[in-house]
């Protein structure tokens, strides 16, 4: 994982927000929702290619890195780079938690957990809702 430069941000208007994306990835990326365990899309999928924000486009995920932990959410043991992906302390749910956002867009991703495999000993828990998953180039 690099350390390279934040994406430029990408603002839009609710309304904006609202035309472009679907009634679940709103509520997944606009109003930090979640997806029922084991019901959204990319949970069971191993194939090559890599997860875009599902809002901006922004290349969060490569597939090589994805595993199944069990949780019932798609998960990753590191973003395509540190750039990519921002972190925030989440105490909503009665816990705590770190939640993961989206760079660019600042769009609800999910949360990371340290509890995953090596080499970086991390889980991205992600919502598949807020992924859009492209084949390699």
């Amino acid at each position: 994982m690099s350390d390279e430069k934040k994406p430029e941000k990408l603002v839009r208007t609710d309304e904006e927000w609202r035309k472009l994306l679907t009634p679940v990835q709103y509520d997944i990326l606009r109003n930090h929702g979640t997806e029922r365990a084991f019901t959204g899309p990319y949970v069971n999928d191993h194939d090559p290619g890599q997860y875009l924000c599902a809002a901006c486009g922004e290349a969060l995920f490569e597939a090589d890195t994805k595993y199944d932990s069990g949780s019932g959410w798609p998960s990753f043991y590191q973003p395509v780079s540190s750039a990519s992906v921002d972190t925030k302390g989440d105490g909503t749910l009665g816990m705590q938690r770190i939640e993961v956002r989206c760079a660019r867009c600042g769009g609800h991703l999910g949360h990371v957990f340290n509890d995953g495999p090596a080499p970086t000993g991390l889980r991205y828990c992600i919502n598949g809702g807020a992924l859009k998953k492209v084949p390699p180039k």
